[in-house]
């Protein structure tokens, strides 16, 4: 089962990177709860299919289509799957990355929470803002 929540994580972000939102989604509960902290334009909690799209949308609107998530590691459990990952994006001339964790919830065999923690969360409102 570890083995199976990790190529669901993984494969999720590999077709992200690809602009696979359809199949990004197929990872995800249809309810999911999607936590973004901070004051940001972006920072907020989405819930379902819906709303994530839209907050992918955003991300990409704002960053320029430049927004990327590059995966340093990947730990896992039977219930949980915790990135190690750096993200960058360009906007308005300026560059931007981060390193983060993203702490993702597992039920069958489906991702049913995600939680996301900056490495520094004032210059990634900035950012955004």
């Amino acid at each position: 089962m570890v083995t199976d929540n990790r190529q669901l994580i993984t494969g999720a972000y590999d077709a992200f990177g690809a602009g696979d939102v359809p199949a990004v989604l197929q990872a995800f509960a249809e309810d999911i709860t999607w936590h973004v902290p901070g004051r940001g334009p972006l920072s907020g909690d989405y819930r379902g299919h819906q709303e994530l799209v839209g907050f992918f949308g955003r991300v990409m609107e704002l960053s320029g289509g430049s927004f990327r998530i590059r995966v340093d590691d990947v730990l896992t459990d039977a219930s949980r799957v915790v990135v190690l990952c750096t993200v960058s994006a360009e906007r308005d001339g300026r560059s931007w990355s981060s390193p983060e964790v993203h702490v993702w919830e597992i039920a069958d065999g489906r991702a049913v929470a995600f939680r996301e923690f900056q490495g520094d969360q004032q210059a990634e409102d900035e950012f955004w803002s």
